[in-house]
């Protein structure tokens, strides 16, 4: 029996019903649109929470996404620039976290591609040359870093890439089959929602958070707030700490 926390039911593996008291109380049909089951076996309801059907499309999870949290990078190379001396802002684009880790000017390249491989892979079409010119800028910026006027250059290229994007334009079809290669040999076959969530956004987010961690452990004054800019839009007035 598996006990299902905070819910008042349990699930009987066996049956496939929910029981309570030793007794059914649902049929296999309304068990498997329960949402306990639902949470068990990793899908969602056919509707959202609501009653309504309001399901998050990959659209609206991905691109916004991408959007605020590319410009936040951005704001912390404005940062590194207002704070250090232009020889030693330039220099951090060479840093890295460890010794065997691609340095920062390669981490700003791999987290724009993550957004541009995703904007292209969801909607079914071939990466564009820009990709690879990308993916060969990031691979050599241990020996040709660019600036940080370059580095920021490829950050709006990639926010007009997604600004450009028509309404709904990655919700084709969530449960279409995506073979995702790597240069590696490797294979991974995903629907579009599993790409979307477990390929794309966790290897965005890794760039960037290492892009952070680099800007940080090389002195530029970082904190939590520069990392969650975009959610002082949701602040209730009159609810900032005044120290």
């Amino acid at each position: 029996m598996l006990d299902l926390a905070g819910h008042p039911r349990l699930l009987d593996p066996e049956r496939r019903f929910m029981v309570e008291g030793g007794q059914a109380k649902f049929t296999e049909v309304e068990f498997k649109a329960d949402p306990a089951y639902q949470a068990v076996i990793g899908r969602k309801p056919s509707q959202g929470s609501n009653g309504k059907g309001a399901v998050m499309s990959l659209t609206n999870l991905l691109v916004p996404t991408y959007k605020q949290m590319l410009k936040t990078l951005s704001g912390w190379l404005d940062k590194a620039q207002a704070q250090m001396p232009e020889g030693r802002a330039e220099a951090l684009l060479s840093a890295r976290l460890a010794p065997d880790m691609f340095p920062l000017s390669t981490q700003i390249r791999f987290a724009c591609v993550q957004a541009q491989e995703g904007v292209f892979r969801l909607q079914g079409e071939d990466f564009p040359v820009a990709i690879d010119a990308l993916l060969d800028e990031g691979r050599n910026a241990g020996e040709h870093p660019g600036s940080i006027v370059d580095a920021q250059a490829r950050i709006d290229e990639t926010v007009a890439l997604l600004d450009d994007l028509a309404p709904g334009a990655l919700d084709a079809d969530p449960e279409r089959s995506i073979a995702h290669a790597l240069p590696s040999g490797m294979i991974f076959d995903l629907t579009a929602e599993q790409y979307a969530r477990d390929w794309t956004l966790p290897q965005f987010y890794f760039h960037l958070m290492i892009a952070y961690a680099i800007l940080r452990s090389e002195g530029v004054d970082l904190g939590k707030a520069d990392y969650v800019t975009h959610m002082f839009a949701y602040l209730r007035p009159g609810t900032m700490p005044s120290n």
